[in-house]
């Protein structure tokens, strides 16, 4: 995965007020931590973070340059976004170093068709694992291509890129592979008007005389 390069500025105002004041100019709170250095608050441009993250993924890579003129490579330890507006609200950044290992959560996404008459239920969607913090890897993948009723996927069947090792449990089910259910196969019942309409529908179709209202 390749770096962003962001500018940040220093944050002074703090508090509520201060992180409101903060967004409604177009930035997002944040704070910059790691490697024993004093925690550092600073504003980063919010459209331009946001599609950062949505281009790479919650484990983008950010090379940030303040504009007090220090800079430091960081990942996003933890983003706090709004629920209702959908927008984000706070940014936690962990400082890391070129060739440091890191642990973090990587997305799984399963590939492939399993046998037909089968339904794949996915338990896990993220995989614990440490790399290169400059080499993390976007996404994870693990086929369950042709799988028969009964059959799992564990993590220790994830196939993992050089230099990335596995920390979650390798017996950790990803996936399992069952029959359908009679309610997983059922269509969700009409509802009330529009069992009404199809009656109506069908007296009128047979000729029969509507009944009178009290």
């Amino acid at each position: 995965m390749s770096e962003v390069k962001i500018t940040a500025e220093p944050r002074t105002e703090f508090g509520k007020g201060g992180a409101r004041r903060t967004r409604r100019a177009g930035k997002v709170p944040a704070v910059l931590y790691g490697h024993g250095e004093k925690p550092k608050h600073i504003a980063l441009p919010a459209r331009e973070f946001a599609a950062a993250i949505r281009h790479g993924g919650a484990n983008q890579l950010f090379n940030i340059e303040i504009s007090d003129g220090t800079s430091a490579l960081a990942l996003p330890k933890a983003i706090q976004r709004d629920p209702i507006k959908d927008v984000m609200e706070h940014v936690d950044l962990l400082i890391v170093r070129r060739g440091e290992k890191v642990t973090v959560e990587v997305p799984v996404q399963l590939t492939g068709e399993a046998a037909p008459g089968t339904l794949v239920v996915q338990e896990h969607n993220t995989l614990s694992v440490t790399a290169d913090a400059t080499r993390l890897p976007e996404h994870l993948e693990v086929s369950v291509e042709g799988l028969e009723a009964g059959s799992h996927v564990t993590a220790g069947q994830v196939s993992l890129p050089s230099g990335v090792e596995l920390v979650a449990d390798p017996e950790l089910v990803i996936a399992v592979v069952s029959v359908p259910t009679t309610a997983d196969l059922e269509e969700p019942a009409p509802a009330a008007e529009e069992e009404e309409a199809a009656e109506a529908a069908e007296t009128a179709e047979s000729g029969a005389p509507a009944e009178e209202s009290a």
